[in-house]
């Protein structure tokens, strides 16, 4: 059980519509490499690390990812409430808009619905850490490049929090890693 502080971990501001840029950054939400697969990978891989400390590190992750998806949920909402029709035309935000309004749905850049595909829970904690390392490189290749397609710089600015944390992340995991392979390596008295 967790304990919800009713705020952002940062802040997200938004001074106009750009359904544009929320278009690319919905993939973040429920894309191949965005926060909802983190977060159900990682919280989903837990329960099979060996050590109380790996336990520890997938699920602090895990629940970060979950205040990461109400980042980009929030970035994606605030980015379209105001889109006038005209600007939702324009910006190629249509199709998205004619399945799902202005509401805020786990698709990918391109419009893919969010599938569990996109996440792997394979038993092995070794296997399932060095994928997850993978997974934070991918996020965190797909935030700049998200940074390079933004003119808002204060989406930028969220942005670039969030590709930061990804960093983070890569290095956690890679401390897991280490645990997890001295565990496996050590003599185990019972």
């Amino acid at each position: 059980m967790w304990v919800y502080e009713k705020k952002l971990q940062y802040p997200v501001r938004v001074r106009e519509a750009n359904p544009r840029l929320a278009k690319y950054i919905i993939t973040q939400y429920g894309g191949p490499d965005g926060e909802l697969a983190a977060s159900l990978r990682y919280l989903s891989q837990r329960f099979h690390m060996p050590t109380r400390e790996t336990v520890a590190i997938l699920n602090d992750i895990g629940t970060e990812e979950l205040a990461h998806l109400e980042i980009v949920g929030t970035l994606v909402y605030k980015l379209t409430k105001d889109a006038s029709i005209e600007e939702i035309k324009e910006s190629d935000f249509g199709a998205y808009y004619a399945d799902h309004d202005k509401a805020v749905y786990p698709v990918s850049a391109a419009g893919v619905p969010f599938t569990a595909a996109y996440l792997q829970s394979k038993g092995d904690p070794v296997t399932d850490l060095q994928e997850d390392m993978a997974a934070e490189e991918k996020a965190r290749s797909t935030y700049e490049w998200l940074i390079n397609l933004s003119d808002d710089p204060d989406v930028t600015d969220v942005l670039r929090f969030l590709r930061q944390r990804e960093i983070v992340h890569f290095q956690r995991f890679g401390e897991a890693l280490d645990l997890v392979q001295e565990h496996m390596n050590s003599k185990h008295f019972y």
